[in-house]
């Protein structure tokens, strides 16, 4: 981690906020001209509306394909420019490539700049809603509202552009536009090459960057490639109050979706002690992982936020009264280092405490309960029973044998016909297994759903990871001393980004174990595992600085990502482009 301090002797960047120069220790100076344009082109490209699973993504692609056909070079060389649709999508929807190629020396060395143009919903914004994608009046009707205090005071200075995807990251996208028109400008200056890649779907299956991948292999082969880093903007933010701190990420935080199937007995509510409720022992393993702080992962002094619920329901379809037969149960799981196998373990193990713990209330109540009325008491004699999908698949299957494949590929099938949510599909798939083995009793099964998002980080490994290292921490620090912005330099992007599946850290035992617990991955999930690897590319997050993506109040620091950013993102095409 490199902290790069504030240097006393920096004149303040904002006394002139948009012309100014930087010369790089190598002599390049690099003109900061790319407010305007950038501020233009990321109001035009929030108002194009792109919310998740809508055309608005196929919508938005096109509208950058467009930009990019308007530039001189690419109206010299169109073959360069790629819309390449994703596969059997109901929304038309497509990434987008750019490729320039440096004339001056030729060399395979390529900077991919990359962005995701997917936004969430905008439900949030509530009597705002017909606003959410017009910065301009967005920011008239924020200021006839009662704000909170620092919202206010943001919207007051001027200093920042409000409204969904301002921030995450349609902005970053514009910079990014931008910097390749400049690149393209210069592109008889240039020994390497720069391709611009921009994604749909980040915002939950991350399926644009996935579908990506075997054509940047193509492109690598093809047009004699050598990608030596990535560089994403997705937004970065103030990590505690207060924070004024710029954050450049070297890697992506990991995510896992451990999900727990948890099956009871079922019993009349008259008769409620003879039944073991699954939803005790859900609300038992809630309690025991959730936002749990000794599960948080660390490397190298840098810990993932603790695992958080994101669902909790019993699988009662309507009311009657009998108690519910079983339940579900899926958490956010981030990861920096630790292996899949390791998660395993950690969850069974927790999964075995509450259901200890659940039988033993039970049993506490039950006796309570016969003192009261004076029945005999008799102590419960449930088992606790948790098991890992791997496992129970393996019972299962030397049971039945081929039946049980047959029977998961008809709800494979089926439900994705139907375009289930995967989670539910897996879901589905291990209910179906336990209702095929033998052992009926009250259980706990453990297994993963979509998505799985690698971790990855440059760790200075070889000759290449410590050339770019010194690179960024340059450009870096030849920033911070004209602007006066404060910069660390982190391992892990801290939200969920597409800079996952460009490079991956987890090993063969780590990843086997991801997907033997994994209901169906080749066809639910298949995440190219051997792709990442051969690609390999190292991923970096500069990053828009905004405040609060996802909320109504997201809004973006105009100064800092119209200005700074795109310079940054240039200092570092330069340096790794003129070795």
């Amino acid at each position: 981690m490199n902290v790069l301090e504030k240097p006393k002797s920096a004149k303040s960047f904002y006394s002139d906020r948009r012309n100014r120069n930087i010369t790089s220790k190598g002599g390049i100076v690099r003109p900061m001209n790319f407010y305007k344009e950038i501020e233009q082109l990321t109001i035009k490209l929030v108002k194009t509306p792109s919310i998740n699973n809508t055309e608005g993504e196929r919508k938005l692609a096109e509208e950058i394909a467009d930009y990019i056909k308007s530039i001189d070079y690419f109206k010299e060389h169109p073959e360069y420019v790629w819309e390449v649709p994703l596969k059997n999508d109901s929304y038309g929807r497509k990434n987008v490539f750019a490729l320039i190629k440096g004339e001056k020396n030729p060399s395979p060395a390529t900077v991919i700049l990359h962005g995701h143009i997917d936004t969430v919903g905008i439900e949030d914004f509530g009597s705002l809603t017909d606003y959410a994608f017009d910065p301009v009046a967005l920011e008239a009707k924020l200021k006839e509202m009662d704000l909170p205090k620092e919202v206010k005071k943001d919207l007051e200075s001027g200093e920042w552009m409000f409204g969904r995807g301002t921030a995450d990251m349609k902005s970053g996208v514009a910079a990014h536009l931008v910097v390749l028109k400049a690149m393209a400008e210069r592109v008889k200056e240039l020994n390497g090459n720069v391709l611009f890649m921009a994604n749909p779907v980040e915002e939950n299956q991350h399926t644009g960057i996935i579908e990506s991948l075997p054509f940047l292999e193509t492109l690598k082969k093809e047009q004699g490639l050598d990608y030596r880093v990535a560089i994403n903007n997705d937004f970065i933010s103030p990590l505690y109050p207060g924070d004024r701190k710029k954050y450049i990420y070297l890697g992506a935080v990991g995510k896992l979706l451990p999900c727990f199937y948890i099956v009871g007995k079922e019993t009349h509510v008259g008769q409620c002690f003879e039944g073991l409720d699954p939803n005790l022992i859900a609300a038992e393993l809630l309690r025991l992982i959730n936002l749990n702080t000794d599960l948080c992962d660390e490397y190298n002094s840098e810990y993932t936020l603790p695992p958080a619920a994101l669902k909790l329901t019993d699988m009662k379809l309507w009311y009657n009264v009998q108690t519910p037969m079983a339940s579900f149960l899926y958490f956010n799981y981030f990861t920096h280092d630790i292996s899949v196998d390791k998660v395993v373990k950690i969850l069974k193990e927790k999964a075995e405490a509450a259901f200890k713990n659940t039988i033993e209330y039970l049993d506490q109540e039950y006796k309570k309960y016969c003192q009261k009325t004076g029945l005999n008491y008799t102590p419960v004699s449930w088992k606790p029973k948790v098991v890992s999908y791997e496992e129970l698949y393996t019972e299962v299957k030397k049971e039945i044998g081929e039946e049980l494949d047959e029977r998961i590929a008809e709800i494979v099938e089926d439900l994705t016909s139907r375009r289930e949510d995967p989670r539910i599909i897996c879901l589905k798939i291990v209910e179906e297994v336990k209702k095929l083995s033998r052992d009926n009793g009250p259980t706990v099964v453990v297994f993963f759903a979509p998505p799985y998002c690698p971790h990855n980080t440059i760790k200075g490994k070889d000759d290449k990871e410590k050339e770019l290292l010194g690179i960024l921490n340059e450009v870096v620090e030849e920033t911070a001393a004209v602007t006066g912005e404060s910069f660390e330099i982190r391992n892990f992007f801290p939200f969920l980004s597409d800079s996952s599946y460009l490079t991956m850290d987890d090993g063969d035992h780590s990843i086997n174990a991801l997907i033997n617990n994994f209901p169906e991955w080749h066809k639910i999930y298949p995440v190219p595992v051997e792709k990442i690897r051969d690609t390999n590319i190292p991923a970096v997050n500069f990053g828009t600085y905004g405040k609060d993506a996802h909320k109504w109040t997201e809004r973006v620091h105009k100064q800092y990502t119209f200005s700074i950013l795109p310079q940054m993102v240039v200092g570092v095409i330069e340096k790794i482009l003129k070795k």
